[in-house]
């Protein structure tokens, strides 16, 4: 099989694009899929997070639209706001050969009249979420009338969400002649039942639902009644001191308990579940992803969306409740090639679930013995950057250059001083070394950005 996407029947603009941005070889599930979605057949596609299948039915949509027409074309489904954010900006980034091409997202923790005017002006693709999508639907703000491709990715997790029926009304806006198509990282007998509902005749696809054995390696230990779980975990990262992992675990209460305990140790954690507003969750993650957060603490929903590079470790504090919903969660590690680590705490009721697990990986669930390590030992992990809030973005214009011409003018602050910036709409998060962060806010607020003055303060 040719793997290269010059070989595939793509518009020019699309393959000199994809040379610009150096995307030369297909992933395997993007040369398993694209070619059965550029002939307009419906698929329902099985494959790990990070395998590169945004590209895939991204080019699919992209290939098919007629940029002249301002009636919307293409409708994707996530399950999160972050998911969905994700899937828009590497939909635009594959559609920069190609002219006046408009994405927009329809999420909550967005002004819902500010997208209702931004449809108004028309739309080639929509990202959304279930929830928002169908409100627009209802207001009749949005007009699926026309649309020929729909997406749903992660549907696994949206299943998870409860958004069933919610797909399944929006589906009925559709035309019935659209090509549908499906990607899960997991495969549960919902799925199908799904898909059953909504793709035609569909070609199945399942690879990528393992990970390259020699990338990650996976440690098990066994956590007895009377064992003090917290202990195992603080006695776990004391040993190995990653800079940045996430910990899975089964309930939101569950969550909150294991960061605020971690926290009270001086290891910068947070959680992220379902009871956190938008707003806050949008604060946990930036700065998790900009080295600002050193631990992450989630429930699997919650964790949804999220695609961190370099990620050192992944926690199991609780098993997954499937194989296949572990294998999704440790392939947040081990990623383009790097080695990555995974511990996972069981009982030894679950014993079943570990067999489960080696069946699916063809690997023996390797078992250790928790380390020990002194009472006196203490592990601090205090991340290298901190997040300073500015009370603009893009709809004040602003760009990462602005702020970085702002900072870096008449002060100490030099560009090494400066992470990553993220740019919202109503606000904006720039990671500071801490020696600077100060000095980066004082010069916010006394200065000007862009010829206008900003409130700013830490995140």
């Amino acid at each position: 099989m040719d793997t290269k996407f010059s070989s595939l029947a793509l518009k020019n603009e699309l393959l000199q694009n994809l040379k610009e941005i150096e995307f030369h070889e297909m992933t395997p599930i993007q040369a398993e899929s694209l070619p059965l979605m550029l002939e307009n057949k419906d698929v329902l596609a099985q494959a790990k997070t990070g395998s590169g299948k945004t590209a895939a039915f991204g080019l699919a949509m992209l290939n098919s639209l007629d940029p002249s027409s301002r009636n919307i074309h293409s409708l994707v489904l996530c399950p999160t706001r972050e998911l969905a954010e994700q899937v828009a900006t590497e939909i635009r980034r594959l559609a920069r050969g190609l002219t006046n091409i408009k994405t927009i997202t329809l999420c909550g923790g967005s002004s819902e009249s500010y997208q209702t005017r931004s449809l108004s002006f028309g739309a080639h693709i929509v990202v959304g979420t279930p929830g928002r999508v169908l409100h627009h639907l209802e207001k009749q703000s949005l007009d699926l009338s026309c649309v020929n491709i729909l997406t749903l990715d992660e549907a696994d997790r949206m299943l998870d969400m409860g958004f069933n029926d919610d797909i399944l009304e929006i589906n009925s806006y559709i035309p019935p002649d659209k090509q549908s198509l499906l990607f899960s990282a997991t495969y549960p007998e919902n799925i199908k039942d799904l898909s059953d509902c909504i793709l035609k005749n569909p070609v199945e696809i399942k690879i990528d639902v393992t990970h390259e054995s020699d990338n990650i390696k996976q440690v098990f230990y066994e956590v007895k009644k009377s064992d003090d779980k917290n202990a195992i975990l603080y006695k776990l990262l004391n040993k190995y001191r990653p800079d940045r992992c996430i910990i899975f675990c089964r309930t939101k209460k569950e969550s909150k308990d294991v960061a605020d305990f971690l926290y009270k140790r001086n290891i910068y954690a947070s959680c992220i579940n379902g009871d956190l507003e938008q707003n806050e969750r949008t604060s946990v993650l930036t700065k998790f992803s900009n080295r600002s957060l050193s631990v992450l603490v989630a429930t699997d929903v919650a964790a949804r969306g999220i695609d961190i590079e370099d990620l050192a470790l992944v926690v199991n504090y609780n098993l997954a409740s499937s194989a296949e919903a572990y294998i999704h969660r440790i392939g947040r590690t081990g990623r383009a090639g790097k080695k990555g680590l995974v511990f996972s705490l069981f009982n030894p009721v679950e014993i079943n679930k570990l067999e489960e697990i080696e069946d699916l990986t063809k690997k023996p669930c390797i078992q250790e013995p928790v380390p020990e390590t002194s009472d006196a030992e203490k592990y601090n992990l205090v991340p290298p950057m901190q997040t300073m809030y500015i009370n603009g973005g893009k709809r004040d214009k602003l760009r990462p250059g602005d702020i970085v011409g702002a900072l870096t003018n008449d002060t100490t602050i030099e560009f090494k001083n400066i992470g990553d910036i993220s740019v919202f709409g109503l606000f904006t998060y720039v990671a500071i070394t801490p020696d600077k962060i100060e000095e980066a806010i004082d010069k916010v607020i006394n200065g000007k950005v862009k010829n206008k003055r900003f409130k700013a303060g830490f995140a």
